[in-house]
């Protein structure tokens, strides 16, 4: 005989067992003890929340030989053929797999006038009732509009806005809300407790956050460790049954993606992918340490660590540094949203890592060092602009050298201090006011996500600085478009200058060519060779000698 599972085992048996929803159970008891009882209730919230066993205790206080009773007695002959799912009178339904308008009107609207067979009210349980049809619930809204004294309707549903307004307006609704982390590892060690199972509170505290509010799940994922645990639940044990990564390991990338130590960035990733860690694992493992460090960073108040753990947090917390913590949080959720579209996401999120790291240890260099980077040597080849050619042939400059010469006067590669005396400013030089302008697009307060303009700009580089406008090449001409076909876009970056002492100062953008010059040769090989010339070229070829006459005659 196959054994009950937790969350069956430990489901919800009475009022008081029902953690972190006492505002429903409030307001259904307090229903219970004036006799106010409403005949059609909508339970809603995220799974594993407790809809379903309330929608059982509702059906056991309405049908309880002392009820209706905000307290039944779980001993008595209703109470149990209930809670073993036998009761003539309690019809569970569950709208997944009987959606279509006959299963309604068979179900609920041929029976709803017999009157109950074994209790004092007939109750019909309907799960997940947003999966019903348009047709059934046409078919069920008339009922659940009149229902007669002794039918009662509980609707439970995960989808709270894909219920029909004409439905829910004749409901009484009673929203659900995830269990908090404390609650969830009470519920655990009590469990733990009941089962004889020993659990590392680190262990414990994982589960509870891999459940994600839901007990359902947490029980679920603590069978699990339960199952595959010889002895004690160990946190190595969560930690490959969830698939996740060990905090050691992810507080180690963290902290070199901070320093900029690519070498060992790779090597942190190599030891993870041996691991058996595919790459979105640890991206969620990272964002869920990151979450943590953040909170304890601000001394958002958890009983989830112990004192020693939240000590070792706080100090990591402070090396990294809040801007630090804020910022990869960002990249990081924006990275998650991307990887399920990646066709090789290991290379993909090494390199990713890797820009991260490079990006901060650029941040935290002073300011001369930066200025030292040229964003040729930075971006890669750079278009040359009209205006530069032009400027070129002003100045006396060779044609050639102004076409084919990568040490052309470009603002691309002239030294920082000729820059400098040629604007007549104080401007940051080298393409670092360009950048400032892309580290300071906003952030998305809900979602975390910058915005679009950022990942269109993640290639761009800055050609020219005059003070009065700032010209930027673009490498996509899908995004240089995207730029050109709405200004708005371009205003939105332009708005942000005045904050970083550029008032009044324009973006143009330039498509990036993919070859900087053409170099154009005297004679090209390919050109087919014919007549006298082709004889000329094999007498040199093979040396056959020729009379002065006789070569003057053939040129």
């Amino acid at each position: 005989m196959a054994q009950l599972a937790l969350y069956r085992k430990y489901r919800s048996q009475t009022f008081e067992d029902l953690i972190g929803q006492e505002h429903i159970v409030r307001t259904i008891q307090s229903a219970l003890s004036t006799g106010r009882i409403a005949q059609t209730f909508l339970f809603t919230g995220p799974r594993g929340t407790g809809k379903t066993s309330s929608a059982r205790l509702l059906a056991k206080a309405l049908n309880c030989e002392k009820g209706p009773t905000p307290t039944p007695c779980n001993v008595c002959e209703a109470c149990l053929t209930i809670t073993q799912g036998h009761h003539p009178d309690v019809i569970e339904m569950d709208a997944a797999s009987d959606s279509g308008v006959d299963d309604v009107r068979e179900k609920i609207v041929d029976v709803v006038s017999y009157a109950p067979m074994m209790g004092k009210y007939k109750v019909f349980i309907i799960d997940e009732v947003h999966d019903l049809s348009p047709k059934a619930f046409d078919a069920l809204l008339k009922t659940v509009e009149e229902p007669p004294a002794h039918m009662i309707f509980i609707l439970a549903t995960t989808e709270f806005n894909k219920v029909p307004a004409t439905i829910r307006s004749r409901c009484q609704k009673y929203e659900f809300h995830r269990a908090t982390l404390k609650h969830l590892v009470d519920r655990l060690n009590f469990v733990c407790g009941s089962e004889g199972v020993t659990a590392e509170p680190a262990a414990v505290a994982a589960i509870a956050r891999m459940a994600d509010g839901g007990f359902r799940d947490a029980l679920t994922l603590l069978e699990q460790a339960i199952i595959v645990s010889d002895g004690p639940i160990t946190t190595e044990v969560v930690y490959d049954q969830l698939g996740l990564v060990n905090e050691q390991a992810l507080d180690s990338l963290l902290e070199a993606i901070s320093k900029g130590e690519v070498a060992r960035i790779i090597e942190i990733l190599q030891d993870i992918a041996r691991s058996g860690r595919d790459p979105r694992a640890l991206l969620e493992s990272m964002l869920h340490r990151l979450g943590d460090l953040t909170r304890i960073s601000y001394q958002v108040s958890s009983d989830e660590f112990d004192a020693t753990r939240e000590s070792s947090m706080h100090e990591l917390a402070a090396r990294l540094g809040r801007p630090f913590l804020i910022s990869i949080r960002s990249s990081l959720a924006e990275a998650h949203k991307v990887i399920r579209d990646i066709s090789l996401p290991r290379l993909w999120l090494e390199s990713e890592l890797i820009r991260l790291s490079q990006k901060g240890s650029l941040e935290s260099a002073p300011a001369t060092s930066r200025a030292s980077v040229s964003p040729r040597e930075a971006s890669g080849p750079a278009p040359i602009a009209a205006s530069t050619l032009a400027n070129a042939h002003s100045a006396g400059g060779d044609e050639k050298e102004g076409l084919g010469n990568k040490s052309s006067k470009s603002a691309v590669s002239v030294p920082s201090n000729e820059i400098e005396s040629e604007v007549g400013t104080d401007y940051p030089k080298d393409g670092d006011i360009w950048q400032q302008l892309l580290e300071s697009i906003p952030v998305h307060p809900t979602t975390g996500m910058s915005a679009p303009h950022k990942m269109r700009l993640a290639s761009s580089s800055l050609i020219e600085d005059t003070g009065e406008k700032l010209q930027v090449s673009i490498e996509n001409q899908m995004h240089f478009e995207w730029f050109n076909d709405d200004l708005k876009r371009i205003k939105f970056l332009q708005d942000l200058l005045p904050k970083l002492g550029r008032e009044g100062t324009g973006i143009e953008f330039v498509l990036k060519k993919k070859t900087e010059s053409v170099v154009v040769e005297s004679e090209a090989v390919e050109l087919p060779v014919d007549g006298p010339r082709l004889e000329r070229i094999v007498r040199e070829v093979f040396n056959v000698p020729t009379s002065p006459a006789e070569g003057e005659e053939q040129i």
